[in-house]
Formats: structure tokens, C-alpha cells, sequence
């Protein structure tokens, strides 16, 4: 059997790094500010090496960038690039939206139906 590829495309990217729940982490404490290496490290009890191999992982997929400010490197959160999550996720909730309502209309014709044989044999008694 041979292996699936990887899409390499950059929502596939996304969805990947965010598959870690330390990058999920890494991620939600830098929606309050940005951070320098160490400082996302501090709470993990990993070194600083693995630390920044996860932040390359998400500056790969475009959800982080790292700037040049003198001798710190803080890592900065890239929020455009939830827009292109939400877009898919929102584009797949209205479809499944959709089939429920289809669904809730069948069904309620399906009770009217019922109903309305229920009614039916009941006027037929004596």
C-alpha cells in the first residue's frame, strides 16, 4: 500500500499545525501579544530548540512571522490567515445547514402525514 501524499497547499498546512495542542497553545498566547522564543517556552517543560521547531512549523503554514527587533526576535500571530479557515469552515457549515433544513422539512411532512392517517382512522370508527 503506498503512502497518501500531503496536500502542500496552505489550509492543509494550517489545519496540520494546528493538529498540535502546543501549537494550539502557542498560538492562542499570541493573540494577546507578541512573544520572543523564550518567553512561549517558559510554561512547557521543553527546550528552547523544540520550541522554536513548533513556531517553524507555524511559521511554515503562514500563521506566525518573526521580525528583527535589535536583538529581540519576537514571533508575531498572522490573523489573515484564519480568514481563509473560517471561509472553508463557514462554506461547509452552510451546507450542512442546508441538509438539516431539508431534513426538518421532510420530517414535518412525515408528522403531517401521520397525522393526517391518524385523523383518517378515527373518523372511520362507529
Amino acid at each position: 500500500m503506498s503512502a497518501v501524499p500531503v496536500p502542500d497547499d496552505q489550509l492543509s498546512k494550517v489545519f496540520s499545525a494546528l493538529a498540535d495542542p502546543t501549537r494550539r497553545d502557542i498560538v492562542a498566547r499570541l493573540t494577546v501579544a507578541d512573544a520572543t522564543v523564550g518567553e512561549l517556552g517558559a510554561p512547557y517543560d521543553v527546550s528552547l530548540q523544540a520550541v522554536s521547531k513548533h513556531i517553524k512549523v507555524l511559521e511554515d503554514a503562514g500563521l506566525v512571522s518573526r521580525s528583527k527587533d535589535a536583538q529581540r526576535r519576537p514571533v508575531h500571530l498572522e490573523a489573515e490567515v484564519f480568514d481563509l479557515m473560517t471561509k472553508w469552515i463557514e462554506r461547509y457549515r452552510r451546507q450542512a445547514e442546508e441538509r438539516y433544513r431539508r431534513l426538518d422539512a421532510v420530517l414535518a411532512q412525515m408528522d403531517d402525514e401521520s397525522a393526517a392517517k391518524q385523523r383518517g382512522s378515527a373518523s372511520d370508527r362507529p
